[in-house]
């Protein structure tokens, strides 16, 4: 009798352990590579149409406008059937360079900004971006951007300690990339000369510069026009790049978690021997 209560407990015991293990991989496969939001602009005189398309379809999308002087324009979008879209005035706005972001919930694969350009009251600026959420293999973020002329892709090996930056052009001029800390820091600045419409670079994240947690701005500029300015964004923690341990492997991990309660409860079966 004991023997059956410690192989019935042992094999629970086994599969919580096998569910720890595989919640991990299960919980990447569910964000498939081109899954996350996207964001574009559109400006016309005063106003800028903002709408995009996300897979999380169970939260709204928070949109901010930002400058260096601080926020600007708060808003809430629904996204329920995977898309979303709004407007805002931006008459009233001061000349200069201001940042549209949008993201869901607490995560950094889902942030994802754009910047416009204001003057006088109006803007025709134009201006798209997509973070990328890929699954399985060495990639743990991948995020791109994309502003007229000018990509950027910024991506990560997770727990590893160097971003990979690259993007395309179809202009011969230097490309300045600066790295902007959470707390608005420029933390460092370099200068990249394209080969054959196309550039790249690597990018040290340890050190006390990178001492904060949080989200990294990653910024390309070509020149002075403003659809040859672009950021992204990847997730800083400990110096590290970070994966995103996810929702739906919480979830699963869960549910296993309250089987095994379940069924122990049922069957009277103990850790401890009985005699």
């Amino acid at each position: 009798m004991n023997s059956r209560r410690y192989t019935m407990t042992s094999l629970s015991i086994v599969f919580l352990a096998v569910t720890i293990m595989s919640v991990s991989a299960i919980g990447q496969n569910a964000y498939a590579a081109g899954a996350g939001i996207e964001v574009s602009a559109e400006c016309s005189g005063s106003s800028c149409d903002v709408s995009g398309t996300t897979d999380k379809t169970a939260e709204p999308v928070m949109l901010r406008v930002t400058s260096d002087n601080g926020i600007h324009i708060v808003d809430q979008l629904d996204s329920s059937d995977g898309s979303y879209s709004g407007t805002i005035s931006v008459g009233g706005l001061d000349d200069g360079t201001y940042t549209i972001k949008v993201n869901q919930g607490a995560t950094g694969k889902y942030n994802v900004s754009v910047d416009i350009e204001v003057s006088g009251g109006s803007s025709s600026s134009s201006s798209s971006a997509t973070t990328i959420v890929t699954a399985g293999g060495d990639d743990a973020v991948s995020v791109a951007a994309s502003a007229g002329g000018l990509s950027l892709s910024a991506g990560g090996i997770e727990g590893s300690t160097t971003i990979d930056v690259s993007g395309t052009t179809d202009r011969s001029g230097d490309i300045a990339i600066t790295v902007t800390a959470p707390n608005g820091n420029i933390i460092s600045i370099d200068q990249i000369t394209p080969s054959g419409g196309s550039f790249m670079a690597t990018i040290e994240t340890g050190g006390a510069l990178w001492s904060q947690d949080g989200m990294y701005t990653i910024s390309a500029q070509q020149g002075d026009a403003s659809n040859y300015k672009t950021s992204t964004e990847v997730e800083i923690v400990d110096g590290h790049v970070i994966p995103e341990f996810g929702v739906i492997a919480a979830m699963i991990l869960a549910v296993a978690i309250v089987s095994i309660i379940v069924v122990t409860a049922k069957t009277k079966l103990s850790i401890v021997p009985r005699y």
